[in-house]
This record gives C-alpha cells, sequence and structure tokens, in this order.
C-alpha cells in the first residue's frame, strides 16, 4: 500500500503512523504512536504539516488507527482493502463508502438492480467431439456449472466417475460451463460436449428474488441449444447437476446437495439479514424447483428426507477404489485435510480448524504438520468469501493449491479432518480416506450420510475442544487409529464403489426410457443363438449348451432398437451359500455396455457367502471385468483349458 502511494503522490512528504512498533521503510518517515492517545500523538508530529491525503488499510477487523484518521483528515480518506483497491471514502457517497469499508468489491458497489453491463450473457460456446456415436444406444444429455475436469474438488470427482460408469450403456452428451479441453480424458467417453463460457452477473447479489448463483447461470443460447440439440440428436433424457441449473428444464435434477439446508445453516450461525434473506430465496426457488422434475437424486437419506418430495432417489457419493489404494502408514503426527475453497463451507471448515482446534493440537504435539488442500486459485476463492488476509503458512501448516494425485498425501497422513460446520450432501474426501485406509475425525455434518459410527469407524466431535482430543487421541495411539480406519475401509468397499453407484444411476435413467436390457431365464430355443455367442467367444468355456438347461441358466436380451440375444451366464450352487460360475459370454456386438455386469447382478440375488470361478489366463479384459466386481485371484489350475491349452486362474468373490 505505500509503494503505491508514493507513485501516485512521488512529490510528496510520506509519513507511516505505526502503533507501538515502527517500521523501516526506506524514503517514508515513521511515527509511532501508543495506544494511550494515539490522536494526540499523531496530531502533535503532523502539527506543522498539511494534510493532502490519508491512505487508510481496511482488512476487515476495527483498529485504533482507523479513529485517528477520520479525525485527522475527514476528508481526505483513502481507504484501501485487502485486495489493495481504493476508494475515497467520503460523506457525499455514504451507501458506497460503507459498503468499500464492509469489503464489497470495488467493482459491485455501483451497481444497481436495473444494470446489466457489458458481458452479461455471453453467445459464445465450443464444441468438442468425443468418442463416435455406437450404433443400438441410447442418448443421455448431463448439464453442468462446470467442465468436470480436472478433479478439483467434490462435484467434479462425482460427474467424471458417473459419466465413466454410464457411458458403458449410453452415448452421453455433455453441456458444461467454463474453460474448454480438448485432451481432457472426459472425451473418451463423452461422443460431444458444448462448452459455454460462464456468463457475467452484473446486478448487485441481494437485488434478485432468484438467488444470485442462480442468474449467474442464465443464458439464453444454452437455453435455445439444448432445445435443437435435444430433438436433432434424439436425446432420451436429460439430468441436470446442481440445484443453481434447475432453472433449465430436464427429467433428472441431482441435488449435490439441498442448498436451501446450508443457507439456513449459515443464517443460523450469522444471524444477520443478508444471511437469512439468501436462505430464503433459495428455499423458495429450490422447492418448486424440485416439483418441476420427474425425478430429483440427493447424496443421503437425510437429503431426501429434507426434501420431503415423492420423486425423490437416493444415490450416494462414492470413491475410486482402483485409485485409492490403502498403504501402510509412515511414523509421524501428520494433519491432513482436503478442501477446496471454492466451496464456502470448506473455508469455514479451515478457519474453524486453524483457529481454535490446531493451537491445541501443537500443545500435544509440538511437531505436527497440517497440510491443506485448498483447490485452484485459493487466494481468488478467500477474497470473496471473507475480508480477512489470505493465512500466513507456518505453525506447522503448509497450503496447497490445486494437487493433480492426492493420493501421495494420503499415505504420507496419520489423520485426516473433516471440521465442517456447515454442510449438506456427503463428503468425498472422508470417502476418500477411508480407501486409504486412514483414520477420520470429523463433525457431524462431515461424515454424515457415510454409515459410520462414533468410536468404531470414526471420530465425531461437535466442540472443538473434543475435536482436538479427538485429534491427539488418534495420534497417540496408533492401534485404535487402525481400528477405525480398517473399519471404516471395510465400510467404503461394501457401499461407496462407484461402479454399484453407476448401476444405480443406470437404473434410474431406464426407470425413464424403459429397459436397455433384460435378464430371463434361459430355455431350449435359446440353445442355437448361445453356440454361436460361443463359437464367436474362444476365450470363454466351450460346454454344450444343452447341459445348462439344469444348472441355473440365464440370459440378457437387448431391447433397443430391437430384441436381440446379447449374452448369457450359466452358475450352480456347489454347497449351502457357495457358488461357481460355469461359463459367460457376451456376444461381441454388445461388449462393454454392461451385459456382463447384469449377469454378475443376477447371480448376487441368492445372496451367496461365496462365489469362485475360473478364466482364461489371457483373457485380462475378463479378469479386470471381476476385478471391478471385487473378485480376488487366489490361485492357477495348470493346462485347465485345451484348444489352446492354457491355465486358469481361480477367482474368488
Amino acid at each position: 500500500m505505500v509503494a503505491e502511494v508514493r507513485d501516485l503522490e512521488p512529490k510528496r512528504r510520506h509519513f507511516l503512523i505505526c502503533l507501538g512498533q515502527g517500521i523501516d521503510v526506506p524514503g517514508v518517515a515513521t511515527i509511532v504512536v501508543s495506544a494511550q492517545d494515539p490522536f494526540l500523538e499523531s496530531r502533535r508530529a503532523l502539527l506543522h504539516y498539511r494534510i493532502g491525503l490519508a491512505p487508510v488499510l481496511f482488512d476487515g477487523s476495527p483498529h485504533p488507527l482507523h479513529k485517528v484518521a477520520a479525525l485527522l483528515a475527514p476528508r481526505k480518506i483513502l481507504a484501501f482493502n485487502i485486495r489493495l483497491e481504493r476508494h475515497h471514502a467520503s460523506l457525499w457517497s455514504p451507501i458506497a463508502s460503507a459498503l468499500f469499508l464492509k469489503g464489497v468489491e470495488l467493482d459491485r458497489i455501483w451497481l444497481r438492480p436495473w444494470s446489466t453491463g457489458d458481458g452479461f450473457r455471453s453467445s459464445k460456446y465450443v464444441t468438442l467431439e468425443g468418442r463416435p456415436w455406437r450404433k443400438g444406444r441410447r442418448r443421455i444429455g448431463v448439464l453442468s456449472p462446470y467442465f468436470p475436469w480436472p478433479l478439483s474438488h467434490g462435484g467434479a470427482v462425482r460427474i467424471y466417475h458417473l459419466l465413466r460408469e454410464a457411458a458403458k450403456e449410453f452415448d452421453i452428451v455433455l453441456y458444461a460451463f467454463g474453460e474448454p479441453d480438448a485432451a481432457s480424458p472426459i472425451l473418451e467417453f463423452v461422443s460431444l460436449a458444448y462448452v459455454l463460457e460462464l456468463p457475467r452477473y452484473r446486478k448487485p447479489r441481494w437485488a434478485s428474488l432468484a438467488p444470485p448463483e442462480v442468474c449467474e447461470y442464465e443464458s439464453p443460447v444454452l437455453q435455445k441449444l439444448i432445445a435443437t440439440s435435444r430433438q436433432e440428436l434424439g436425446l432420451s433424457l436429460l439430468q441436470v447437476e446442481y440445484t443453481q441449473l434447475a432453472q433449465y428444464p430436464g427429467d433428472v435434477l441431482v441435488e449435490h446437495d439441498v442448498t436451501f439446508d446450508l443457507y439456513e445453516q449459515v443464517a443460523h450461525r450469522e444471524q444477520t439479514l443478508s444471511a437469512k434473506w439468501n436462505a430464503w430465496r433459495w428455499k423458495r426457488f429450490e422447492q418448486h424447483a424440485v416439483c418441476r422434475f420427474p425425478h430429483v437424486v440427493t447424496m443421503s437419506e437425510k437429503d431426501s428426507g429434507t426434501l420431503a418430495v415423492p420423486n425423490c432417489h437416493v444415490i450416494p457419493n462414492g470413491v475410486d477404489l482402483s485409485r485409492f489404494l490403502p498403504t501402510l502408514e509412515t511414523a509421524g503426527h501428520k494433519v491432513l485435510f482436503i478442501g477446496s475453497f471454492r466451496h464456502f463451507p470448506n473455508i469455514l471448515a479451515f478457519r474453524y480448524f486453524v483457529e481454535q482446534i490446531w493451537p491445541l493440537v501443537r500443545r500435544q504435539f509440538p511437531d505436527a504438520e497440517f497440510t491443506v488442500v485448498a483447490g485452484p486459485q485459493p487466494e481468488l476463492y478467500w477474497r470473496n468469501h471473507t475480508a480477512d488476509p489470505f493465512p500466513q503458512q507456518g505453525n506447522g501448516m503448509q497450503i496447497l493449491s490445486f494437487v493433480a494425485d492426492v493420493v501421495t498425501l494420503y499415505e504420507q497422513a496419520n489423520v485426516v479432518v473433516a471440521p465442517t460446520l456447515v454442510s449438506a450432501g456427503t463428503n468425498l474426501k472422508v470417502l476418500e480416506a477411508m480407501a486409504m485406509r486412514r483414520a477420520v475425525v470429523a463433525t457431524p455434518s462431515g461424515c454424515q450420510g457415510l454409515n459410520l459410527e462414533n468410536a468404531a469407524s470414526v471420530w465425531i466431535a461437535e466442540t472443538p475442544l473434543a475435536f482436538a482430543d479427538g485429534v491427539n487421541t488418534l495420534l497417540a495411539h496408533p492401534e485404535f487409529r487402525a481400528k477405525l480406519a480398517q473399519n471404516a475401509y471395510r465400510i467404503a468397499h461394501q457401499d461407496f464403489d462407484w461402479v454399484q453407484i453407476g448401476r444405480r444411476q443406470h437404473s434410474l435413467w431406464e426407470a425413464k426410457t424403459g429397459p436397455l436390457f433384460t435378464v430371463r431365464a434361459g430355455t431350449t430355443a435359446d440353445l442355437d443363438h448361445v453356440q454361436e455367442i460361443q463359437n464367436q467367444t474362444p476365450e470363454a468355456a466351450q460346454w454344450p449348451p444343452l447341459s445348462y438347461l439344469s444348472e441355473h441358466f440365464f440370459i440378457v436380451e437387448s431391447t433397443f432398437p430391437k430384441i436381440e440375444l446379447a449374452g448369457f451366464g450359466v452358475w450352480r450352487e456347489v454347497t449351502t451359500g457357495e457358488w461357481e460360475l460355469l461359463n459367460m459370454a457376451v456376444c461381441p456386438s454388445f461388449r462393454r455396455r454392461g451385459v456382463a455386469s447384469r449377469l454378475l447382478a443376477k447371480l448376487m440375488e441368492n445372496q451367496p457367502k461365496a462365489v469362485f470361478l475360473e478364466v482364461r489366463e489371457s483373457n485380462s479384459s475378463a479378469r479386470r471385468l471381476y476385478a471391478s466386481h471385487q473378485f480376488v485371484e487366489v490361485g492357477v489350475r495348470k493346462n485347465y483349458y485345451g484348444t489352446p491349452i492354457e491355465n486358469a486362474i481361480v477367482m474368488r468373490l
């Protein structure tokens, strides 16, 4: 600030008034005043000078020198905020001055409800072509408020993985706001992507009946694009991600969190008029939105109960179990928090932990280290949500921005924290910690909807003292820490695999569009088609099809665009609760469309205690399929297969 003022007025004399302790700035005279009477001491020091300008820093907290400046030069105050924006504070513009001193950005304090400004509604978008359209697949549209790559926050992680799972059976058209990325892996399973420039909202945030986050995504171009492309491409269904996009027509609305619940929590904590206004208009908008959509998806039973609408389906968040693989802990006292600052509850959680909990942890463990992954551009989002300076590193804490692969950080951590104070939905970062077999300390909202039990699979704390006690206890007792982590790891594998969650989304879509495939018992009339499939799949077992009639024999039929036999599976019960998968094959033209997964799901209806199977050693695609359904390799049978002779890998569920 001093350097900028010197550049503005290079010919003037400059004095820097400091309270209690001086700061040495070359070329600037320093005046040190005491806290007893700073005004009188400042006036005495400047008695022989005429004050031409009084620059003052307003960082969101009151300071005695603010009053001194107002008394010395009330009409000449040049106010600076923490962004180093400046504004001449004046009684002639009291509203603008008050808003600026409160922390409102300079370019927003002059906005009026009737103003629009340049670039409010952009007409620019880019079309990206991905994988080719595939014959016989239904086409689904997905609308997102951002391009879901990179995976820098929980919402992007969810959309990315469910798009990947959906692409096994559907062709996907993605509509998204943000920066296009032609090299993104998204295009490996999306056939077409329309990426739109985000409109610039240029009205006061308090001035609209709709929430400002909804107004920010108003785009007549997108409205028209959806209408025309949906008809031209023959989309069977349009899924809308996030409440702020509920203004667009669709068939499924995905509530990543119940937004009005989030803002009601904020209003309850802050007790301000603006917070109550935000909560009221979000509730008004969201309750109307969920009634317009034929289907609504929530992340947890708690969110479903909050919405209280009959068309609600719970499809929880998940974790990539093939990526987040558990490793042995390294010795130390390392604490990890991952939460993108673009989501303001993560900023509240960070401040809560650093200001009220971390000092208590450091008191017991002076060598403790705290790593924060704050996502891309954390300083920008910090400025948007708080008037305070960006936190400094130190006291054992380091703040990282976007990290491409957080697995290494989980491997190095001893305890993962989720100190969320206001929250809705479920926390994906807690799921990642569970999959990595790392113990978690969380607030009740930080681990809601994840089937975790206090002191058994997680440490739940409602107060700062209890939270610090949880972190200290887990750091001090590795055995207890390992027990909690192991129990949470088991829950992650049972309930939160993206493959299983993807099937739940498939079922919802099929309820709207009609099933792509049906599973039924096999009959004698199917045997000729089964023989044809076996002939086309030499890697499968080549049993006589007639023998399948005496076993549990099932057929998968395609229903779109015509009825065709797509695959078959045969299994038998060896003993009570133990089954053997004898054979399974999929017609080559129907591969990578979830046919085998449907057969395995049919097998799982018997609730087996164990399932065994053999697969050719060279059949890597089948081995990957079984592994994705929680089969593990337990043995090898030498020269088990003939024509050609080959080893069999024995796998067990």
